[in-house]
């Protein structure tokens, strides 16, 4: 591994000028209700997490290929904050997660309040509440818990119902929304 301080540029500027080249040169993205057509040529995730202090606005999927590397940082993003315990997010769950994103039609990022979850941290979430599942989706990497400040929970979760490609959880008195790729279904108000 080099010394950032001795390349002129380090991997994450990289990537950085290559997203801004293709939001630059991309098409704008449209507000369909459809799941693929709300994804656009390109995807991009825009996070950030109160629990790390860190911040993502990574485009991941271009044109049909989603982007290695760029996937790396998501997955590495959305780790296990408790544990720093990394896995493997499910590809369709960022691609709800972008689409939603993208038919809200907002600059904010997300929130990440959850993504992955290790078997010890959801075991303790359990012991403290009974709305955390044994089985959750958060244990494989196939789910997210999102808040926006500018929109409600309502908006959020309407956002990605209309994509019609995974679960959808609305926390209202917690102020987040749960998105999952499993079966399509919704609970909550």
């Amino acid at each position: 591994m080099t010394d950032a301080s001795s390349c002129s540029l380090s991997r994450r500027a990289l990537l950085g000028a290559f997203a801004a080249t293709l939001v630059t040169a991309a098409p704008t993205y449209s507000n369909a209700a459809g799941f693929l057509r709300g994804g656009g040529d390109i995807r991009r995730i825009r996070m950030f997490s109160g629990r790390t202090g860190e911040r993502i606005d990574m485009i991941y999927w271009v044109e049909g290929n989603y982007i290695a590397d760029a996937v790396k940082e998501v997955n590495y993003f959305m780790r296990d904050w408790r544990t720093d315990d990394v896995k493997s997010i499910d590809l369709r769950t960022i691609d709800i997660m972008a689409a939603a994103h993208n038919m809200l039609d907002v600059s904010e990022p997300y929130m990440l309040i959850s993504g992955y979850r290790s078997p010890k941290t959801n075991a303790m979430l359990r012991a403290r509440s009974s709305g955390v599942a044994k089985n959750s989706r958060h244990l494989r990497g196939e789910a997210a818990d999102l808040r926006l400040q500018s929109r409600s929970v309502s908006q959020v979760a309407k956002a990605a119902s209309a994509c019609r490609a995974g679960g959808v959880g609305r926390y209202s008195g917690s102020d987040f929304v749960h998105m999952d790729c499993g079966p399509v279904r919704s609970w909550g108000r």
